[in-house]
C-alpha cells in the first residue's frame, strides 16, 4: 500500500509538468488560432497564402518531429530555448495551426447575409466579427475545439523525448526501475481523469451555447 502511495505521488509531481504543458498551450494556441484563421480569411492575398503555407506544414508534419525540430535544430541557428520554452513552442504552433482550420470552417458557416446586414447597419468589420459573428462562431465550433482539447492532453506525453519529467516518463521510469506494469495503469487513470474533466467541462459549455 505504500509503495502504491508513493508511486501515485511521484506520478502526481509528473502531472504538474503535463498540465502545465496543456494549460500554457491552450492558452496561447486558441487566440493564436483564431488569428491565423482571420489571416487565412484575409483579401490580401500574400497574407492569406502565408497562412495557408504555414497552416499546411503544421498539420502535415508530425508533432515528434517539430518537437525533435525546436529543441535540435534551432540551436544549430543560435536560438537555444528551455526544455519547456521549446516543447511549449512546437505545440502552441501546432495545435494553433489546427484551430485556425476549426475557426475559419466555423467563421465560413455564416451567411454572407449576416455580414451584409452588419455593413447596411454601419458596422465595422472588427464590430461584425466582435458582436455578430465570433459568437456565433464559439457555438458552432466547440465540438471540434473539444475534440483538439482532448487530444491536447494525450499528445503531451510526447515531451518525454526532450527528457522532461511528465506524466508518462515519471510511469517509465518507475517500470523500468521496479519491473511492474502498475504504473502505466495508474497513469491510464490520470489521463483519463484529465479527459473525463474537460468531456463534462465541454458538455455543459455546448448545452449552455445551445440555448441560444
Amino acid at each position: 500500500m505504500d509503495n502504491l502511495l508513493s508511486m501515485v505521488l511521484q506520478m502526481a509531481e509528473g502531472c504538474e509538468i503535463t498540465l502545465q504543458i496543456f494549460c500554457i498551450t491552450l492558452v496561447l494556441a486558441l487566440p493564436l488560432g483564431l488569428l491565423a484563421s482571420l489571416a487565412r480569411l484575409s483579401k490580401w492575398r500574400p497574407l492569406s497564402a502565408l497562412m495557408e503555407f504555414y497552416i499546411w506544414l503544421m498539420r502535415g508534419t508530425p508533432l515528434m518531429l517539430q518537437l525533435l525540430f525546436v529543441y535540435f535544430a534551432l540551436p544549430m541557428v543560435g536560438i537555444l530555448l528551455p526544455d519547456l520554452a521549446a516543447a511549449l513552442l512546437a505545440f502552441t504552433l501546432n495545435y494553433a495551426a489546427y484551430f485556425a482550420e476549426i475557426f475559419r470552417s466555423g467563421i465560413q458557416a455564416i451567411p454572407k447575409g449576416q455580414y451584409e446586414a452588419a455593413q447596411t447597419l454601419g458596422l465595422s468589420y472588427p464590430q461584425t466579427m466582435r458582436r455578430i459573428i465570433l459568437p456565433q462562431v464559439i457555438r458552432i465550433v466547440l465540438p471540434p475545439v473539444s475534440n483538439e482539447t482532448i487530444n491536447l492532453v494525450k499528445d503531451t506525453s510526447l515531451i518525454y523525448i526532450l527528457a522532461m519529467n511528465d506524466l508518462l516518463r515519471v510511469a517509465r521510469t518507475i517500470v523500468q526501475r521496479d519491473f511492474d506494469m502498475t504504473p502505466f495503469l495508474v497513469a491510464a487513470v490520470f489521463y483519463l481523469a484529465m479527459t473525463f474533466v474537460l468531456t463534462w467541462g465541454f458538455k455543459r459549455l455546448e448545452a449552455h451555447y445551445g440555448r441560444y
